[in-house]
């Protein structure tokens, strides 16, 4: 291969790299977007995380174990 063939090859696989990490990215924000929007999870409440880090803070989430306890009463 002559190095003008390596360049160019260079030049597609860095293209196809950015357009995958490309179309990765957006699915996870537009999946973080529609299940903000489901009220399936609320992110902002992740965002208190930063201002209240202190260990006797509460947990943002249940465990599956106390969800589990709390539907079998």
């Amino acid at each position: 291969m002559s190095h003008q063939e390596l360049v160019d090859l260079q030049g597609y696989l860095k293209f196809f790299l950015i357009l995958a990490a490309f179309i990765i990215f957006y699915s996870y924000a537009w999946s973080i977007y529609k299940r903000q929007k489901k009220g399936e999870r609320d992110f902002e409440k992740y965002t208190d995380l930063v201002h209240d880090d202190s260990i006797n803070s509460d947990p943002l989430e249940k465990r599956k174990e106390e969800i589990e306890k709390e539907k079998e009463k």
